[in-house]
């Protein structure tokens, strides 16, 4: 053997070898609640197939976690989408009826839990959160405590997989609170419909769907439609307004925000199962094309795009609400009439939300690429709501 086998010349390298291999991101897939709109999750889950997206972590609040939980137990996507389809009102709702009948105002619920737990038990592992191989995590409401509990969570994994779940899907007034590891806990959209920065923790990005809870459209006559309808509604609106401030002030790590457009669907509807998968599947695709640029990003929630704020003075009534909610945006002018300061702004799905709060929808938010081929002022400012607050405070 000679010198050189002995001694070979060594080889420099700038880098460890362990740094030559880019690391794969590790993404947490974040699944909200919102009845059966959550169907739309599975579309999404299709459109994270195609694009060869795998979550290192699986988190889900009611519906997103009875979802979420059926995926890390290897439930394929065509036997979800077939489930949804044949999901009927039978298989979900049995009134209690001797219960409210004799408890009356004592009764936990107007619906029985076992046909809920029946359809948690068809999708979801009879097992705990420790025996599976990958991490999922579950968002419920303990009620005594009145906090949250993340099921899923270092120190709260030995428990059953299929009790959190229904307890997480367990709406408070519709079905009774289930038992997880002795404490009695509700559906997690009580507190937070949209459970990511638990989640977020120690990962390089998040994808959120939310369906439950991301806008609210005009409903007529909503006090003739019963008690589930105004229950829902207020539930809505209150998860909604919960849901606002955690992702407009967002500061973990970049987050794609998809929002299925599934706001006119009802919260129990059996007959747009099709609709909303596709409707998961389209926002999924179409938010999925950001995903280099969120993932290159130090944080943030994305995608953006920009956007054309007006006011029609005509309709304002100059009431400034929209001042008190979006200082950085909105102003009053001499003749106490709304006006925007910054025309063009940079938005995220979370962004503008002040706009469906005017009282006489006066404020119009559009993409800038709609009105494409208009006259646009010379002056123009196309910024950031961050740097147009900014530079309001300098001057």
């Amino acid at each position: 053997m000679s010198n050189a086998d002995r001694n070979p010349i060594p080889v420099k390298r700038d880098k460890p070898l362990a740094a030559l291999t880019p690391r794969k991101p590790r993404i947490a897939l974040v699944l909200g609640g919102g009845g059966l709109k959550g169907f739309a999750h599975i579309g999404v889950l299709r459109a994270l197939a195609e694009r060869g997206v795998e979550p290192a972590v699986f988190a889900g609040t009611s519906i997103g976690a009875l979802i979420a939980a059926a995926h890390v137990a290897g439930v394929e996507i065509p036997e979800m989408e077939e489930r949804a389809r044949a999901l009927r009102r039978r298989d979900l709702f049995r009134l209690n009826r001797l219960g409210m009948l004799l408890e009356r105002t004592h009764a936990p619920s107007i619906y029985h839990d076992e046909p809920l737990r029946q359809v948690c038990a068809a999708s979801v592992p009879d097992k705990r959160f420790d025996e599976l191989d990958k991490t999922l995590l579950v968002n419920t409401v303990d009620l005594q405590r009145g906090s949250p509990v993340v099921w899923g969570l270092p120190g709260l994994r030995d428990v059953s997989v299929l009790d959190a779940v229904y307890a997480s899907c367990a709406l408070p007034g519709f079905y009774p609170p289930g038992d997880v590891g002795g404490r009695s806990c509700v559906d997690g959209g009580v507190v937070d419909n949209l459970p990511v920065s638990v989640a977020s923790q120690g990962m390089d990005a998040v994808i959120a769907v939310d369906t439950g809870s991301s806008s609210i459209v005009t409903q007529r006559d909503i006090a003739r439609h019963g008690f589930s309808a105004i229950y829902m509604r207020a539930a809505t609106t209150m998860m909604h307004a919960l849901q606002l401030g955690p992702l407009e002030r967002w500061v973990g790590p970049p987050m794609i925000l998809i929002r299925p457009n599934v706001a006119h669907i009802g919260w129990f509807s059996f007959t747009q199962t099709d609709e909303l998968i596709e409707a998961g599947y389209r926002a999924g695709i179409d938010a999925l094309e950001h995903m280099e640029s969120c993932l290159s990003g130090e944080g943030g929630v994305f995608p953006r795009r920009q956007m054309r704020v007006s006011v029609d003075r005509e309709k304002c009534i100059g009431c400034t609400l929209c001042v008190a909610l979006a200082p950085q945006l909105m102003a009053m002018d001499e003749s106490g009439k709304a006006v925007t300061r910054i025309p063009v702004v940079e938005w995220s799905p979370a962004d503008g939300d002040f706009v469906h709060h005017c009282p006489t929808y006066a404020i119009l938010a559009e993409p800038v690429e709609a009105a494409e081929g208009e006259n646009q002022p010379e002056a123009m400012d196309v910024t950031s709501a961050e740097e147009g607050a900014e530079r309001l405070k300098t001057g």
